[in-house]
């Protein structure tokens, strides 16, 4: 039986690079895979998956209001898939996630989704809350903040450096704009 697998983590542990891996593993074996990365992503280019060590892959993309379980169908119908990777699950709907669990469950294909766990406010994201909550496996993968400790949390920072405690939930960035911390030194970042 197939499962669904959500691998979270803070920004810079590697997410991304893990899933190109797991896909060219599948692909080196002769096996299709699908991946799919959000629309609102665009840092790479439309519909790239790309990793900060260099490692990048052409994807679907998926919008708030795409239909998950529809677009892996009929992509299945056409080329049977050994497994779906999604990147950027956190900005999946709890609708899509519940779709993700059905490819598993109906079509029997493995769905593996890798994401943030919470924003720069310390919140889940509604689709890593889902996740969390419905997946089959879950994985931690781990970072480290500057103090050596594992980074669980992320601060949102301005071009100057300057630490950015309110704002919307999703603004798309990576080191640019985000630092990896562990639970003290975000909590110190961000005390007012």
């Amino acid at each position: 039986m197939a499962k669904l697998y959500f691998s979270y983590s803070a920004m810079n542990a590697g997410k991304t690079t893990i899933l190109l891996q797991a896909s060219h593993n599948y692909n080196e074996r002769g096996m299709e895979t699908l991946l799919l990365t959000a629309q609102l992503d665009d840092r790479a280019g439309a519909g790239v998956i790309a990793s900060r060590i260099g490692l990048s892959s052409q994807a679907a993309t998926f919008a708030s209001d795409t239909d998950i379980f529809t677009v892996v169908s009929a992509q299945h119908s056409k080329t049977p898939l050994s497994c779906v990777l999604v990147d950027e699950a956190q900005f999946l709907s709890e609708a899509q996630v519940w779709q993700c669990a059905r490819i598993a469950d109906e079509l029997n294909i493995p769905v593996m989704c890798y994401g943030l766990r919470t924003d720069f406010q310390g919140n889940l994201f509604p689709g890593s809350a889902r996740l969390l909550a419905i997946a089959d496996n879950l994985r931690e993968i781990r970072t480290i903040c500057h103090c050596g400790r594992k980074a669980t949390m992320v601060v949102r920072q301005t071009e100057a450096g300057a630490i950015i405690q309110e704002g919307a939930q999703v603004e798309i960035g990576g080191n640019d704009k985000y630092i990896s911390l562990c639970r003290y030194h975000w909590t110190k970042a961000m005390r007012p």
